[in-house]
């Protein structure tokens, strides 16, 4: 069982509409969205914002007042992974350090690497957009995605990463990062690196 928990309206609506009802609308570090949200039977909380700060507070309320066993909390700032691990932060991930890294070891062709399972079926994968696809050019509201695939992460070639909007246009040699069931791997593959 996944839940995501989302402050934007909108983010909701597409998360909702795409993968389904699991996601709740609300602040991910006040403790009533976390005890409306179940962390009280959760065994793992992954706390992914933008801001470091939030998802160290995150984590440590969902470690002393929900004893949740295990917290995974995303860096923005690598300076601070030494502290995370201090205050009682499980795993640390650097969106800017280990996923890119990852990313760009294991993705020089145009396959598709499943990062990590997220449960019920779900995946988080990785596909690099090859110059002759025929989404290039194409908004990411255009494209015909499988059902409940959502893009998560833009990578450019430059290694900048961005979060997607609805009208972010895919780039030649542009990493995409994507949850997507794991029978729609292949055809999630086919529509980010296939010709016209």
């Amino acid at each position: 069982e996944v839940l995501i928990i989302e402050q934007d309206a909108a983010k909701c609506e597409r998360i909702a509409e795409e993968l389904g009802d699991i996601v709740l609308r609300g602040d991910g570090c006040e403790a009533a969205t976390m005890e409306l949200a179940g962390f009280g039977r959760a065994d793992m909380v992954i706390a992914v914002t933008g801001d470091d700060e939030d998802n160290l507070v995150s984590c440590q309320v969902a470690k002393v007042k929900f004893n949740v066993p295990r917290t995974v909390a995303r860096i923005n700032n690598p300076k601070n992974q030494e502290i995370f691990q201090r205050l009682g932060i499980d795993t640390t991930v650097s969106a800017t350090g280990a996923i890119l890294a990852q990313i760009e070891q294991e993705l020089p062709t145009h396959q598709m690497i499943p990062f990590l399972t997220l449960g019920g079926g779900l995946e988080l994968v990785a596909v690099k957009v090859p110059a002759e696809a025929k989404v290039i050019g194409t908004a990411i509201k255009d494209l015909l995605l499988p059902h409940e695939s959502i893009i998560v992460l833009v990578i450019s070639p430059d290694g900048a990463p961005r979060m997607p909007t609805p009208e972010t246009t895919i780039a030649i040699e542009d990493e995409i990062v994507a949850i997507t069931r794991r029978e729609n791997e292949d055809t999630l593959r086919g529509v980010l690196t296939g010709s016209a």
